[in-house]
């Protein structure tokens, strides 16, 4: 077991009814002046935004609306807020949404507490990040996990690089989690919040040559309870107890819990992220679209791994470890197309010519310009990254 230093500040504050302690919360942690940070309209539509802001009236907390956060969030958009909020005084950053208007909200708190500094250079961590103002979370989608994590990202238009920054300062004071705020999730998010929970949590599994049992077992068993309670939302997303499930594994795999002792690698998200950055596609649909052909590359190389993740997810009764293994694989893409994710690069781009041009691309991007090796597997170059992605051709 590697040596490793685990830290979750974030409270939760979870159940029905959860976001009218919104006030109470961002009092509670010092916020006087809020930027309330939000996406598309149905946040606004399905009465969370006046519930909310009658919560922070009630609290004596000021607030200023900012909606409009991105599917991919964006450089631009977070320096907007950046403006807003540091000509309104904001002291404190709300979001309302799932990942992208968290990690947006994060981004504006970096900007703003660093008025003298350029966001990209913060985020490329070109200039350190020594501060920033505290933020808050009200959580819609179950997936992105950045409710509780150490990380966000962000999508800079102008040079079409998408990249996370990893901090301290991402830490959420706090995240209010009421599971019937996902109900009304059109079903393809839904799956990709499903998909983006399970790589959370495998992108810290498939680590081999390292003993840590209890992180297996909590891993193991989080994805299990994502994979039943998926199959069950995807069929009633009303049903309160699936929904509570999935919402609890989407904090729990992207906290460091699950990476305690092993680490992580997060190469397919690499893959994922140079997708969703040159076509725009949804990020649990893009990793989806590129596992299968990732697992299938480097099953071999860790063979005991992936067999011991198809016997304890997925309850395969195979003692030979190279046959359960591509068993595994062949499950976990298999669900994934059960819920309705792409699982090659011609079903999330049907219309697109995947052209060598185009592959090089992709590989270049994911390993930033061949500059960086992914896998704690085996290392992956742009030369490797490239023949994965033509696999995921299929």
């Amino acid at each position: 077991m590697n040596n490793f230093e685990q830290y979750t500040p974030t409270k939760v504050i979870f159940g029905k009814g959860s976001e009218e302690k919104a006030g109470e919360a961002v009092k509670n942690a010092g916020g006087s002046k809020v930027l309330l940070v939000y996406g598309g309209g149905s946040a606004v539509k399905s009465g969370l935004i006046e519930r909310v802001e009658k919560s922070l009236t009630e609290a004596g907390v000021g607030y200023i609306e900012f909606g409009g956060a991105k599917p991919n969030p964006t450089l631009a958009h977070a320096e907007d807020g950046v403006v807003i909020a540091k000509t309104e005084n904001i002291d404190f950053i709300l979001a309302v949404g799932g990942g992208s208007a968290i990690d947006t909200a994060k981004a504006i708190a970096h900007g703003t507490a660093n008025p003298d500094k350029a966001l990209w250079d913060l985020w490329t961590k070109k200039v350190p990040l020594t501060k920033s103002l505290p933020v808050g979370a009200i959580l819609t989608i179950a997936a992105a996990g950045s409710e509780m994590s150490d990380s966000a990202v962000l999508t800079n238009e102008e040079t079409g690089a998408k990249g996370g920054i990893n901090t301290e300062f991402n830490r959420c004071r706090f995240a209010i989690m009421n599971p019937e705020l996902t109900f009304t999730l059109p079903l393809y998010q839904q799956a990709a919040g499903i998909t983006d929970i399970m790589m959370h949590t495998m992108e810290r599994y498939f680590i081999p040559k390292i003993k840590c049992d209890l992180t297996d077992e909590i891993a193991e068993g989080l994805l299990r309870t994502v994979i039943k309670n998926g199959k069950i939302v995807m069929k009633d997303q009303n049903n309160y107890d699936a929904q509570a499930e999935i919402m609890w594994c989407s904090s729990i795999s992207h906290n460091n819990l699950t990476e305690c002792g092993r680490g992580k690698d997060f190469s397919v998200h690499k893959f994922g992220h140079a997708l969703s950055a040159v076509f725009d596609y949804t990020h649990g649909a893009s990793l989806a679209a590129v596992w299968g052909a990732w697992a299938e590359y480097l099953y071999k190389d860790a063979p005991d791994r992936f067999a011991k993740f198809a016997r304890k997810v997925w309850n395969i009764d195979d003692p030979d470890d190279l046959s359960s293994a591509k068993k595994g694989i062949d499950a976990t893409v298999a669900y994934f197309k059960s819920i309705g994710m792409p699982v090659s690069l011609k079903e999330i781009g049907p219309d697109v010519e995947w052209t060598d041009e185009i592959i090089e691309l992709l590989a270049m991007k994911a390993t930033m310009q061949d500059t960086v090796k992914l896998s704690r597997i085996r290392p992956i170059g742009a030369k490797e990254a490239a023949e994965i992605y033509k696999l995921a051709l299929r």
